[in-house]
């Protein structure tokens, strides 16, 4: 992605990447070094100081970077009715958890609408959305079809499903998760 961000602001364009989900911000970070403007977005508030504290270990400026704590799904409806679009997309959702207000997120029943939503806050000319899952039995393709429906058929590009797998020492891979991402071509 990194690669994609470097070459649109070589061609003297901005590019903006909005990061739902984002824990701790090593993806914000990433994007943010390669000269995206990154809009951080978590709900726990503690997990968003927790970023900022690695955006200055990083030694980032701290204007590349806006901080939001809020509801990923809350807060991409509004951006997008505001019209804030975004270039890039990367989404890391829990399997199971509570918004500030008690509301209950279970991936399984929430992970459609969410990807739809974040798909219409993206630019006329994005570069990339990647969603990543790691709730048992939901295998790879479950996340590529989702982003094939919401991003591929809207923008064209491709769309890759994939096993996320930590090598194991003794030999083979643990897996750990899925993805789906797309990429403009």
């Amino acid at each position: 992605m990194s690669a994609l961000v470097k070459r649109r602001r070589a061609e003297g364009r901005p590019v903006r990447v909005l990061n739902l989900f984002a824990y701790t911000g090593g993806a914000t970070m990433a994007c943010a070094a390669a000269g995206a403007q990154v809009c951080h977005c978590d709900a726990a508030k503690g997990m968003v100081q927790w970023a900022r504290e690695n955006r200055e270990l990083c030694g980032l400026p701290e204007a590349c970077t806006r901080w939001i704590v809020d509801d990923a799904l809350k807060f991409v409806q509004r951006e997008a009715r505001r019209g804030h679009f975004y270039d890039g997309i990367l989404m890391d959702p829990p399997s199971y958890g509570r918004g500030p207000g008690g509301e209950v997120w279970k991936l399984e029943n929430e992970l459609y609408g969410l990807v739809k939503a974040a798909s219409d806050a993206l630019s006329e000319a994005p570069l990339f959305f990647l969603l990543n899952g790691y709730t048992t039995g939901f295998q790879a393709s479950v996340l590529g079809n989702m982003v094939d429906m919401c991003v591929t058929a809207r923008f064209g590009g491709r769309t890759h499903a994939d096993e996320l797998c930590l090598p194991v020492s003794a030999g083979g891979v643990l897996p750990c998760g899925t993805s789906g991402r797309w990429q403009a071509e």
